[in-house]
């Protein structure tokens, strides 16, 4: 047997022997199984919010004034259009296929907006920009949608083409303005834009006994509908156009309009107290050595410190990631079968991304056990390690979640702190066709995960460094 095993055993061996410990340990992997909800934003059927789901299960912001007419079959429409008049920067006006009336339905659009140019949207989720013009083209071809724009109304250049599969015979093709509420850095103001629509021309299978009609599509979701109080969208004709005012946004909703969801990060919510228990156990497992002098018999048995201290860290990161780690896979689809039943709207995750923020989490946790071992070493105090990693790694990330910390600090201390480890939890996605607060208060990281995680690591090298030099100068 080599001597980096004979310390592995003998250092296993000194943690299992110990009950506190070993008790320790299933206790914070308990609380990984069993604290979610306390982390879930309500859940009550009194605070529920319809939130319209789009069709590949996300939250989505369904809501625009829509002036359409019934088209049976393949057929286009053009149509000259003025950048709507809006500060809010994602204002759109454009023309849309709309798969139905339902909250969430499928779509495809192309659209002016107020300062990203022309864009050509579908499905909530997919963006693409195209190049400048004024007019707008949208062809509809059994289900595939194709989007062009045009300079001159001459010469015209595609922008994309999508299907939508199941689209119906007959679809509501037509003008649309939605204007998304301004963002003010901590919540969102409602806000609308008018645009003006010329020299409309149609071709194809369009019901002729039909006039064009105008609503507002989500008026009945008045979380994403966005009107300013006193306020509502409307149209009229205008020579061989219209005039449209609207609001509302289409597109994916982040974490801040979702009042009542569920995150991979809010079923991990147990995280928090088990990293508390597990910095008690790893400060313990060097500091106890130190106060009852017991560390004089070890170098003793051991006398290659540094060996020792590596050995010490190889335990507890492996029975941590261990622990953890079963913890986590059961946490997580548990929970989120609890908070389906209960009706609440969860964010949609792979199972690729799940896994990763379950295997981050149990990593976390290991590595938060080698930084507090580490910091125990260098002040050779359990209440003052204790204390030390807790205010280094649960601090920072609880200040950043406080939704009335101003962002660039929220993001600083995401960023540069052991706290910014927590971004392997995240699984949300930063649209950016969509302007919102993402910072840590509504579930969005500046770092992305594996990145945060290296910061932690980054700071727990720094610190293991140190107690080794430490260990080799001291006396015992």
């Amino acid at each position: 047997m080599t001597q980096v095993t004979r310390l592995l055993r003998s250092e296993w061996t000194k943690f299992r022997t110990v009950p506190g410990w070993v008790r320790a340990a299933a206790a914070a992997a308990l609380m990984i199984v069993l604290f979610p909800l306390t982390g879930l934003a309500g859940g009550a059927p009194e605070q529920r919010t319809t939130v319209p789901i789009g069709p590949h299960g996300e939250p989505v912001s369904d809501a625009y004034f829509f002036v359409h007419r019934p088209l049976a079959g393949d057929g286009s429409v053009t149509v000259a259009v003025t950048a709507p008049s809006s500060t809010s920067p994602w204002a759109k006006a454009g023309l849309i296929v709309s798969a139905g009336a339902e909250p969430g339905a499928r779509y495809a659009a192309i659209m002016m907006t107020a300062a990203h140019g022309v864009r050509m949207q579908h499905d909530y989720l997919h963006d693409r920009a195209a190049a400048a013009g004024g007019w707008l083209r949208l062809t509809r071809a059994g289900d595939t949608v194709t989007g062009e724009v045009s300079a001159d109304g001459a010469s015209w250049s595609e922008v994309d083409s999508v299907r939508l599969a199941g689209l119906s015979g007959t679809v509501q093709v037509g003008l649309f303005v939605a204007c998304p509420p301004l963002v003010d850095g901590i919540g969102t103001a409602g806000n609308t834009a008018t645009a003006t629509f010329s020299d409309l021309q149609l071709t194809g299978a369009w019901w002729p006994a039909v006039d064009w009609t105008g609503d507002q599509r989500g008026a009945g979701t008045a979380t994403f509908a966005g009107y300013p109080s006193g306020t509502s969208g409307g149209f009229t004709a205008s020579g061989d156009g219209f005039t449209v005012t609207g609001a509302g946004d289409l597109g994916p909703a982040p974490r801040n309009e979702v009042p009542v969801g569920a995150t991979a990060a809010d079923l991990l919510f147990g995280t928090f107290p088990a990293l508390v228990v597990i910095v008690v156990v790893a400060t313990q497992m060097i500091t106890t050595e130190f106060r009852t002098r017991l560390i004089r018999t070890t170098f003793s048995a051991s006398p290659h410190r540094v060996r020792l201290l590596a050995a010490k860290a190889a335990v507890l990161a492996g029975v941590t990631f261990t622990a953890c780690l079963a913890a986590t896979v059961i946490a997580v689809p548990l929970w989120l079968r609890v908070v389906r039943g209960l009706g609440l709207t969860v964010f949609p995750a792979t199972d690729g991304t799940l896994l990763r923020a379950e295997a981050g989490t149990a990593a976390l946790l290991a590595v938060t056990a080698v930084f507090a071992l580490a910091v125990g070493t260098v002040v050779r105090r359990g209440a003052t390690a204790v204390t030390a990693v807790v205010v280094a790694t649960v601090l920072p990330h609880l200040l950043a979640r406080t939704p009335f910390l101003p962002p660039p600090m929220a993001e600083w201390l995401a960023t540069f702190t052991p706290a910014a480890a927590m971004a392997v939890q995240q699984t949300l996605t930063r649209y950016p066709q969509v302007d919102s607060v993402y910072t840590p208060a509504t579930g969005y990281y500046p770092l992305s995960p594996w990145a945060g995680l290296a910061v932690l690591c980054t700071y727990t090298a720094l610190t293991f460094a140190l107690a080794v030099v430490l260990l080799r100068r001291r006396d015992a």
